[in-house]
């Protein structure tokens, strides 16, 4: 199975106050969010993290220790700054990118394709999005009204549309759910393309 998250932000203790995460400190968190994973997401599974993992160089080793899942692919946010100068801090998840791009094994609705890009920053148009491609996002922390006519979504922790959980990953099939309750209106001078995956 595939699952999204970002934004665990673990060991800050501030982003308890900037998000109004409701834990008493930021060991709490950290291990409530790491407990969350664990409980959904299999040492089998691939779980895709959108950045800003973890606060300092220790604390991205100790969260990462934490997580039972061992294929983890890094997308770089912008407090990452330790894990893209730290060739062994990039060495715990199984691949680190910029942007993210992979066709999922399936898909639910006809005219979103199995391509989905992920990139910590939320995009207005991305790769194929003419072509059903979805995008999973974070960095907003739940703050950036959600659009029903594009194929995208936060998928940080902080989030809870569509009746998702707060503080819980993102599986796959979720992910293609909600993107079934949307449609596609181009923003450009792309239309949607006859040919969908």
């Amino acid at each position: 199975m595939i699952w999204f998250t970002s934004d665990t932000h673990a060991y800050h203790h501030n982003i308890i106050k900037y998000c109004n995460r409701p834990f008493s400190n930021a060991d709490v968190m950290s291990e409530t969010l790491a407990d969350n994973i664990n409980r959904r997401v299999l040492a089998q599974d691939t779980l895709i993290h959108l950045g800003d993992f973890a606060f300092g160089r220790d604390s991205v080793r100790k969260f990462r220790s934490m997580i039972n899942c061992q294929n983890v692919i890094f997308v770089f946010g912008n407090h990452d700054k330790k894990i893209r100068r730290d060739v062994s801090l990039q060495r715990l998840f199984t691949k680190c990118h910029e942007l993210y791009e992979f066709k999922a094994p399936f898909h639910y609705k006809e005219g979103c394709s199995s391509t989905i890009v992920c990139c910590h920053y939320a995009m207005r148009i991305w790769h194929k999005s003419h072509h059903g491609a979805c995008h999973a996002y974070g960095h907003s922390h739940a703050s950036l009204k959600d659009k029903p006519n594009s194929r995208s979504i936060d998928v940080g922790v902080d989030t809870e549309l569509y009746g998702h959980e707060r503080f819980t990953p993102y599986s796959l099939e979720e992910f293609y759910d909600i993107m079934k309750q949307k449609t596609f209106e181009s923003i450009d001078h792309h239309i949607h393309g006859e040919n969908c995956e």
